[in-house]
């Protein structure tokens, strides 16, 4: 049986919450459930609008597609989204430059349907923890090139530059993932406010910590301190999380802002997290 548990947050640093979350057990269009969490560009404009309309334009193309392959719904969504933060910005100079990464999936049967734009995560937690997407990020392409190690990779100064995200570019380019799911993982989505505060084994031993939603159980306090919820939801201070199963959590608490490389990529698009 599938148990979701959706909570996002402004945190303590900003005015206005960048992220937009959606949860459905119920089908949307033809599939049998949908999870979406968008991470606005903080440092735009209108980062708060753009992610909350690239959820709801995903949603009323899903609703209306007659696809049956989940890789093609969330192709077209995406697309769609695209296209719509694209053309808006376009019409209103207060919405010039505004994005946001996303992250959905649908679970059909044993198996787990997967896309994403930016920086935004899906994990998949068991007695290990899986990070499923590949970030879209600068610090990303240098580990997999070889030329920066993971374990330096956190503390780079640009581990906020991402190299793609919805309403970037004219033609967005979303990565997809099937997973085969055991009995009792739990699915975990985030945006970088979570990841950027916790290391993932830090994440799994909060999530491992709280596996029945509805009951009580036990929160150790760590240094970045983490409380349980009433609910037995686990929530992280600064950026709330998403969490399905299996649980969900998000939220983030960034700045971003368009530049270019001035490196060898210097005619490549980048977005700066601050």
């Amino acid at each position: 049986m599938l148990k979701t548990f959706s909570i996002t947050d402004i945190g303590r640093k900003r005015k206005v919450n960048q992220d937009y979350i959606y949860t459905s057990e119920k089908p949307v269009g033809n599939l049998p459930n949908v999870f979406i969490v968008a991470d606005g560009m903080g440092g735009h404009n209108a980062g708060d609008y753009a992610s909350k309309v690239t959820v709801e334009t995903m949603l009323a193309e899903m609703e209306n597609s007659f696809e049956k392959n989940p890789t093609l719904i969330f192709r077209k969504a995406i697309e769609e989204a695209n296209d719509v933060i694209r053309k808006r910005a376009s019409e209103d100079e207060k919405l010039e430059g505004m994005g946001t990464t996303v992250v959905v999936a649908s679970c059909m049967g044993r198996f787990l349907q997967v896309a994403n734009v930016g920086d935004s995560r899906l994990y998949v937690v068991g007695s290990k923890i899986r990070q499923i997407t590949r970030d879209h990020s600068y610090v990303e392409e240098m580990v997999r090139i070889g030329e920066l190690d993971r374990a330096d990779a956190r503390n780079h100064p640009d581990k906020n530059i991402i190299t793609r995200a919805v309403g970037a570019e004219d033609k967005v380019e979303p990565d997809f993932f099937t997973v085969e799911l055991q009995e009792g993982e739990i699915v975990l989505m985030c945006s970088d406010g979570l990841t950027n505060m916790l290391e993932d084994e830090e994440i799994r031993m909060i999530i491992s910590g709280a596996r029945d939603l509805g009951g009580g159980g036990q929160c150790q306090r760590r240094q970045r301190q983490y409380q349980c919820d009433t609910d037995r939801a686990v929530r992280v201070n600064y950026p709330a999380f998403l969490e399905m199963e299996s649980k969900y959590d998000q939220n983030r608490n960034d700045d971003r802002r368009s530049l270019r490389d001035p490196g060898k990529n210097r005619n490549r698009r980048y977005v700066r997290c601050l």
